[in-house]
């Protein structure tokens, strides 16, 4: 896995952007963000997943918040 560069990523993260850091497909990205162990923000239609809070349980402090 290569290094990831935050800084080429918004502020609030979408699935798009999730799907491309984990390597997942669709299904299995929207299927993480139905039940996250990170807060997701849910505006009409559209996910958005502040970049510190994903970030950081990503290297697995676990913060939700």
């Amino acid at each position: 896995m290569g290094l990831i560069n935050r800084d080429e990523y918004p502020e609030a993260l979408e699935p798009k952007d999730i799907q491309e850091i984990l390597k997942l497909g669709r299904r299995q990205t929207y299927e993480l963000l139905a039940d996250a162990p990170f807060r997701v923000l849910k505006v009409g239609r559209n996910y958005k997943i502040p970049k510190h809070v994903f970030f950081n349980w990503f290297e697995g402090s676990g913060i939700k918040n």
